[in-house]
């Protein structure tokens, strides 16, 4: 088969979909890759890099997609790149298309095989090549709160670790996921007080059991979020649904409760937020502020940090790879029922019923 790997376009992404070693296993089993020239310089990956193990540079994004069968990318598909994809292409990435109308009805058009990182799902129920990245989103949720509460940026002017003689900050995080748990890790590795709230006991249980005393857990409901958003510094979004769109659980109403300068990340922005008046952002433009609360809702949070989270997609991601190059899309998902759950859009028709749910649209019919 042959797999093309572009650069990425949207503002500030510099991952890369495949690094030179994920090329190489390709190249070892009689694949051919074409790499877009630049393509892994934000991750430190030069083209010189993917010539030493097989792979033909091309110069431009045009000529990647006209010449592959599978696209391996990292971010959805933007404006400029939807009229490049082919009927028939494999587009394997990450499309979150409940987030996107727009998006879904172009991948539609394109009659293209769209398979989603973010859905394909375990055994277990997990997902395996979601978690990576929202193990760094998580933790650099915590990272990038603490800046922006920070008075020159507007924020409260708290040290979420506190000092000797004064209180920490107190971090609310609102999901027990992998995202919930990284970044109350962090959180609680600089000393805050953190309130990790879910629906999911189980999840709650497993929470109390690792984190240290000055982690707390409590059943997520509305009272309890009205609760404590009036006292909570920076408040993380890490729930997830599934392939859908993410659940409004704070609502505009609510931020006149919080005090001015409390901190929001959205990590949930990706699948439309968590919070009513979230709207994704940019690196470049990653704040907004809305009622005197500072919103952080960057739609590819680890693309600031390419080189870990690039090699931490491919890790997951290659095994899929190189079964959808080795097989084909039909075989490979009708041997593999995990990489089968990541079908979202196939030849112009959507197979993913959360799609459906979020745009209000006709029913999968069974």
């Amino acid at each position: 088969m042959i797999v093309g790997v572009p650069k990425e376009i949207k503002n500030n992404e510099n991952r890369v979909g495949m690094t030179p070693a994920g090329v190489f296993e390709l190249v070892k089993q009689d694949h051919t890759v074409y790499v877009q020239s630049s393509a892994g310089e934000g991750s430190g990956f030069f083209d010189r890099d993917y010539q030493q193990v097989g792979a033909t540079v091309l110069n431009t994004m045009e000529e990647v997609y006209a010449a592959s069968d599978m696209i391996v990318k990292v971010k959805e598909p933007i404006a400029k790149e939807y009229g490049l994809i082919k009927e028939g292409q494999i587009v394997f990435t990450y499309f979150h298309f409940a987030s996107s109308e727009a998006l879904t009805k172009a991948m539609i058009d394109s009659k293209a095989i769209c398979i989603a990182y973010e859905t394909v799902e375990d055994e277990e129920g997990t997902l395996p090549l979601l978690t990576p990245m929202s193990e760094v989103a998580g933790r650099m949720a915590i990272q990038q709160g603490a800046k922006y509460l920070e008075k020159p940026v507007k924020g409260r002017g708290v040290l979420l670790g506190g000092v000797p003689g004064v209180a920490p900050g107190r971090v609310l995080v609102l999901g027990a996921g992998t995202v919930g748990i990284q970044a109350a890790k962090m959180a609680a590795g600089l000393g805050a007080h953190v309130t990790i709230l879910d629906v999911n006991m189980k999840r709650l249980r497993y929470v109390n059991d690792i984190m240290p005393s000055h982690v707390v857990t409590e059943f997520s409901n509305e009272f309890n979020i009205r609760k404590y958003i009036k006292t909570h510094d920076l408040i993380v979004g890490g729930v997830l649904l599934k392939g859908a769109k993410a659940p409004n659980l704070i609502t505009r109403d609510m931020l006149k409760e919080m005090r001015p300068g409390t901190v929001i990340v959205d990590v949930a922005v990706d699948q439309g937020g968590c919070v009513e008046t979230t709207k994704p952002t940019t690196h470049e433009d990653p704040v907004y502020i809305v009622d005197d609360v500072v919103h952080y809702c960057v739609a590819n949070m680890p693309g600031a940090v390419p080189y870990t989270s690039t090699m931490a997609l491919t890790n997951v991601t290659l095994p899929y790879v190189l079964k959808l190059a080795n097989k084909g899309w039909r075989s490979a998902c009708n041997l593999d029922r995990n990489l089968a759950k990541g079908l979202n859009i196939v030849e112009g028709e959507v197979v993913y019923e959360e799609i459906t749910e979020a745009f209000n649209w006709e029913p999968i019919l069974a």
